[in-house]
């Protein structure tokens, strides 16, 4: 990683954690097993992508990028035979809210919020499905709850521009993964089974990015590709310049240093592993 990270990805880094909550306290996988829901990623795919409302796995693929197409298929649209997709996200927010209560140290967010709020307003969604349709759920009672939703709505948008970035680069998803193990930030052992891919896809991609002159034998970035990787993560960081240009570099300092001790908390409880399968750090 830069040494120097911009202003942006010492944003995203300092909100993952309050995000990934959703992922890993207990609270939003036993409300999806009470909705009727068939396993854990059933409830991830169902809820992730329920504000969109009940689509199929063609278009969940082409927004989950970095995810098989098979395992996608696995989980939708059957999930919405056994909940809808309001259901699914009322009981998540509620869900990962009460784990928040729970987990955060006690303490006013108020400022937090409002903060997050006016960044979440100061963005624009074009070519940004999933941070669109977080961006419409109404924003709940709870300073827990809106601090989820806010945080959630940011990295949605930077998720949705990594995406952009990534296929302009002419990476498909699994070529992107194989280029960021290649970074030494995550592993395959971390990366492959949570994402679904198999050794015969894996080998494919490593073939097809040997002969880009991306990745050397042995896996590694080439110069090329190291070239290719960091402008991947440039674009990136220009494209989620939105929250950072609305609330400015005072406003994001601000963030950042209220919310940089909670995601720590979160990491240093054991909450959010790291590494972990998203490729938060430890703000």
């Amino acid at each position: 990683m830069d040494p120097s990270p911009t202003l942006a990805r010492r944003f995203w880094e300092a909100l993952e954690p309050l995000h990934a909550t959703v992922y890993f306290a207990p609270e939003p996988a036993e409300v999806a097993k009470a909705l009727g829901l068939r396993g854990w990623w059933m409830g991830y795919f169902a809820g992730r992508i329920a504000p969109l409302g009940p689509l199929g796995a063609a278009p969940v693929t082409s927004m989950f990028f970095g995810f098989a197409p098979g395992m996608v298929e696995r989980a939708l649209p059957d999930a919405w035979a056994y909940a809808a997709p309001d259901a699914v996200l009322a009981s998540r927010i509620d869900a990962v809210t009460a784990a928040l209560d729970r987990l955060l140290p006690p303490g006013g967010h108020d400022r937090l919020v409002d903060l997050l709020e006016r960044a979440v307003d100061g963005c624009r969604y074009e070519g940004r499905p999933l941070a669109a349709g977080w961006s419409r759920v109404r924003r709940p009672d709870s300073a827990a709850g809106r601090l989820w939703l806010a945080a959630t709505v940011l990295r949605e948008h930077r998720g949705d521009g990594h995406v952009l970035a990534a296929v302009h680069a002419g990476l498909r998803g699994l070529d992107a993964t194989l280029t960021h193990i290649a970074t030494g930030n995550v592993t395959r052992e971390i990366i492959q089974p949570n994402r679904g891919w198999s050794d015969a896809d894996w080998e494919e991609s490593r073939r097809g990015l040997v002969a880009r002159g991306l990745l050397d034998r042995t896996g590694r970035l080439t110069k090329s590709g190291g070239v290719l990787r960091r402008q991947v993560e440039d674009a990136t960081d220009r494209l989620a310049a939105d929250p950072v240009v609305t609330l400015g570099e005072s406003g994001v300092d601000e963030v950042i240093r209220l919310a940089a001790p909670l995601s720590r908390h979160l990491v240093d409880t054991g909450v959010i592993p790291v590494p972990n399968p998203i490729g938060a750090p430890r703000p």
